[in-house]
């Protein structure tokens, strides 16, 4: 009988051809190990060649596909081969079957017609033998992982299942083969596991710990969810012309802007001896979906803090399409020393941001306070609600099972749904159609020369006409839609100082500001949007008045409204009432009598005036308070005649 091996595998990344060099480069280092762990294991490869007599083999995918593939090849249940064998013959000279969930479906597509209804004959056969323990756990692991190689073998694609060729050969026949086990002396101690890597880690260390994640914007569950349904065997809906499943539950989240934030938890709590990981230097090289999305900087600079690090580097060829040739592409394996963290940083480094700033400026924002506010908070939060979120620097900066933002300015949550949905190269891209457009400046571009501007002087000279024409045009939309919602963060990001206003007609009436969308804004704006989809936040539109609060073990409702004693463009026309404090406080007042933990930012003492609402109400309920160190010096409402007169911020609590 044919026999596979467990690289008898097309798949995208696969280090098949990387093996030498990772066991060259360990050898290089003298790397010495008794367990090893294969934290996203793919095809397993990496794994399988460390696995022998002396060292415990640990796998690791998030693909169930993967996970059974793992279960054959490295796991400790005895089997009857003998059996396995009886199977796959039977399989191989199958014929005349009915139709099933898999011919329904799947027919000449990915396979015949004949190649799909034995498919799923033999998807369902195997689960009827596994129920009726006619297999045990491994057993059927290795003839699913037969039926998944023979498919993979024959299938109408070009290595992944994104799509099929639509005149693609389709006469292939559907053979099972036997696996090429080793010894089952050589499992005795492995472990495979279908987790979140970032979980597992904190469960189970290793003396090695190898870390291969995916680079790009490539889901994996997309390229191969046909081999992910077969071997969930759900029979789920399948929809579109590639046939796929819902598959929300498997997508990586290093696949998305979110991985640096990832990778940094990740590392931050792996138990070993030695971290290896394994990353290209694609960067911004190649089509949008290929870019890596970890930098270098950020893998560098996690790793040093955890240990001593060395770079190692081979010549490599990316998987792509077959339309783009990338020169220069190098596979690099970060080699990390566990033990006393190496601190200093190269000039070009920049630090992982543990806070991050957001685009949106509102005057008084808390993102420079963060420091002395979130420490005041009350730790292992299960409910954190950020009742007067504008920018949301507190809400996406504060640590908590479930974040809620809420304002009643609804185009700022609409914004935050914006980068919510979608990740930072579309809505960047989409305001630099929106720049062009209106022939609006693009210093980072073009430089500041190319608009007869200086840095001091600033370029609103330049962008005032076309920043008053796309004002226009936002404030005639009268429907909501994503074109308005990104019109409108144009229109934040080249207004003065970044601020939000409207008047009372509606309409927004910031005038033109000194500056565009440059690095800093853009670096910004990737930071925020980064962190933001890192969280198990949603954003709300509504009044404080209007907003019931949900009671959890751990609940904090954090405020912070406009500030009654201040004029801030936000609190003009007027904005923010006596009557609105009053209605604030007695809120709070309530929340405090049902158990409800709150804080609420405001002044008690500004301009030589005194908040006697906020003091009395204080007074009364015999609330803690925190006095904040605050600095408006960039504030103009804050100064008077040159001079900054005495603010008392506080952060008022319950607890």
């Amino acid at each position: 009988m044919k026999t596979i091996s467990i690289n008898n595998r097309r798949y995208i990344g696969s280090k098949a051809r990387m093996i030498d060099f990772i066991n060259e480069t360990m050898k290089k280092e003298k790397i010495e190990f008794s367990s090893f762990l294969d934290l996203f294991g793919g095809t397993g490869i990496v794994g399988n060649f460390f696995n022998d007599q002396k060292t415990k083999i640990y796998v690791n995918d998030l693909l169930k596909s993967n996970y059974l593939s793992y279960l054959a090849w490295f796991g400790n249940e005895k089997i009857d081969k003998n059996k396995i064998k009886t199977f796959i013959n039977k399989y191989n000279s199958l014929s005349n079957l009915e139709e099933n969930y898999f011919s329904i479906n799947f027919s000449d597509t990915y396979f015949s017609k004949d190649n799909c209804k034995k498919i799923g004959y033999i998807r369902e056969d195997i689960e009827a033998n596994y129920l009726s323990n006619n297999l045990n756990t491994r057993e059927r692991a290795i003839l699913i992982t037969s039926l998944l190689y023979a498919m993979d073998k024959i299938a109408n694609t070009v290595g992944h299942y994104d799509a099929y060729r639509k005149n693609g050969n389709l006469d292939k026949k559907l053979e099972l083969c036997m696996l090429d086990l080793k010894s089952n002396t050589n499992n005795k101690n492995n472990k495979v596991f279908n987790e979140d890597s970032n979980e597992l880690v904190k469960i189970i260390k290793a003396d090695v710990v190898y870390i291969d994640p995916p680079y790009n914007s490539r889901q994996y569950s997309d390229a191969y969810h046909l081999l992910e349904n077969v071997a969930m065997w759900e029979k789920n809906e399948v929809q579109g012309v590639a046939k796929k499943m819902e598959r929300n539950g498997i997508k990586s989240k290093y696949c998305s802007v979110s991985a640096p934030l990832a990778f940094k938890d990740l590392i931050d709590n792996i138990e070993a001896k030695y971290i290896i990981v394994s990353y290209n230097n694609m960067g911004t090289k190649g089509a949008g979906r290929s870019q890596a999305k970890i930098s270098d900087d950020d893998i560098m600079n996690t790793l040093r803090l955890k240990g001593k690090v060395k770079v190692y580097e081979t010549d490599f060829n990316q998987f792509n399409t077959g339309k783009t040739h990338i020169d220069n592409h190098k596979e690099r394996l970060f080699i990390c020393k566990v033990g006393k963290s190496t601190k200093k940083k190269t000039s070009h480094l920049e630090p992982i941001i543990d806070k991050v700033k957001s685009p949106l400026n509102y005057t008084g924002g808390k993102y420079k306070l963060l420091n002395q506010i979130i420490p005041i908070f009350p730790s292992n939060l299960d409910l954190f609600v950020d009742l007067f979120s504008g920018g949301s620097n507190v809400g996406v900066n504060v640590n908590a099972k479930r974040i809620v933002c809420v304002d009643k300015q609804e185009e700022i949550i609409r914004v935050m749904e914006l980068f919510k949905k979608y990740e930072d190269g579309f809505i960047i891209s989409s305001l630099e159609k929106i720049i062009d457009k209106y022939n609006l400046s693009n210093s980072l571009l073009n430089g500041y020369e190319a608009y007869n501007c200086t840095s001091n002087k600033g370029l609103g000279t330049y962008n005032k006409s076309k920043y008053l024409e796309l004002r226009k045009d936002y404030n005639n939309m009268k429907n909501n839609s994503t074109e308005k919602d990104l019109l409108f963060l144009t229109l934040v990001i080249y207004g003065f100082n970044n601020q939000i206003r409207f008047n009372s007609n509606g309409e927004f009436n910031i005038p033109v500001g000194k500056r565009d969308f440059n690095n800093s804004l853009r670096k910004n704006l990737k930071n925020f949007i980064t962190k933001l989809k890192s969280k198990n936040i949603e954003f709300i539109n509504s009044d404080f008045r209007e907003f019931a609060i949900e009671t959890t073990n751990n609940t904090l409702v954090y405020c912070d409204p406009p500030y009654f004693l201040g004029t801030a463009s936000y609190n003009e026309n007027g904005g923010w009432t006596e009557q609105d404090e009053i209605d604030l406080l007695n809120y709070l007042a309530i929340l405090d009598s049902k158990g409800i933990k709150f804080a609420l930012s405001n002044v008690i003492e500004h301009k030589g005036n005194k908040n006697i609402i906020l003091e009395a109400w204080i007074k009364e309920h015999k609330y803690n308070v925190h006095i904040i160190e605050c600095d408006y010096n960039n504030s103009n409402y804050h100064k008077q005649q040159g001079n900054i007169t005495k603010t008392t911020e506080v952060l008022v609590t319950n607890y």
